[in-house]
């Protein structure tokens, strides 16, 4: 990283880089690393958990240019977060302390709760919503933003009536097909949280749902080209009962 930031003799990409300027690349590098993982790939895991090392270096020497921080203070902060929210590992909040007594794992989700909000309120973050980022994923957010809500009491106590609602919000955009785009894209957002909600019921993570729902669809799709196209046809030309016909075969 020295090398490559060097004025005299570094790389001129580099060079030109800050911090919001890498960003991109390492929303791009957290992404591969998962359908990595996703994918089983793993002899190639190494090298992309490296690339992911990369981008946590590059912010460290820009923040050491800065007279921010540097890597070592990065890897403080983070040995000093994990020592406080592990208590039930670190006693006394001692890196070298044991606790003698196991705890289970719905008293260590408890603690790191009580733990969080604790650290929010030192930053003076006193809601329950404080500190969620808006560049996650939108479906990753409504998670995290109903688990949070559900943290301090407010969530269904059963799945049924989550069922409930995403019946109802689905019968509120019916009914708003006629009128405005408006209108529609705040009932499809409302079925869509519902949604979330209830994968959140079932214990399913929704953004690793839908990846996976995703990649379905785009394996069977794959399948129907291939198939098609095996017979001198194209899908361009099916009408809409051919095109359904050629779904059921592959999904059969």
């Amino acid at each position: 990283m020295d090398r490559l930031r060097d004025p005299e003799g570094g790389c001129p990409w580099d060079l030109a880089q800050d911090f919001d300027t890498i960003v991109p690349s390492t929303l791009e590098e957290c992404y591969e690393l998962v359908e990595t993982i996703e994918e089983g790939d793993f002899p190639h895991l190494a090298e992309e958990l490296g690339d992911l090392l990369f981008q946590v270096v590059f912010y460290a020497r820009l923040g050491q240019e800065k007279k921010l921080f540097d890597f070592p203070q990065v890897v403080d902060t983070l040995v000093d977060k994990l020592v406080r929210r592990h208590p039930h590992v670190f006693a006394n909040g001692d890196i070298e302390g044991r606790v003698g007594n196991a705890s289970s794992v719905d008293e260590v989700k408890h603690s790191w709760e009580q733990i969080k909000r604790e650290e929010r309120g030192a930053r003076r973050q006193f809601s329950a919503l404080a500190d969620i980022p808006v560049a996650l994923p939108a479906l990753s957010r409504a998670q995290k933003v109903q688990k949070r809500a559900a943290n301090v009491g407010f969530d269904w106590r059963s799945i049924e009536p989550v069922i409930g609602k995403v019946s109802e919000e689905l019968g509120e955009f019916v009914d708003a097909r006629s009128d405005s785009i408006q209108r529609q894209e705040e009932e499809l957002g409302d079925l869509l949280f519902s949604c979330v909600n209830l994968t959140r019921h079932a214990g399913v993570d929704a953004e690793a749902a839908l990846r996976r729902a995703t990649a379905k669809f785009e394996q069977r799709f794959r399948r129907m080209e291939a198939m098609v196209t095996e017979r001198g046809l194209q899908l361009e030309d099916f009408d809409e009962d051919q095109l359904d016909a050629a779904w059921r075969e592959i999904k059969a």
